[in-house]
């Protein structure tokens, strides 16, 4: 089952939700419980294993996605 991201139109909060589809209309934010959520775009990460660089084994949208350029110390 996916996990998707949403973000609440009526009060602002991000929260991810576990769906078996992409049925948004179930969707409600869980701090105010409205309706109005938008699903985001979201990177993910796959520890696949295999390879011998820095980040092998990792999907995701550069470095380690606390720094972004992939040379801080928590990346390798």
């Amino acid at each position: 089952m996916p996990i998707f991201e949403y973000k609440c139109g009526k009060c602002g909060t991000t929260f991810e939700k576990l769906l078996r589809s992409s049925d948004n209309s179930s969707v409600t934010c869980p701090k105010c419980g409205g309706n109005e959520v938008q699903r985001l775009m979201s990177t993910f990460a796959c520890n696949c294993g295999g390879g011998s660089g820095s980040n092998s084994g990792f999907a995701s949208s550069g470095g380690c996605g606390s720094c972004r350029g992939g040379s801080c110390s928590t990346c390798h």
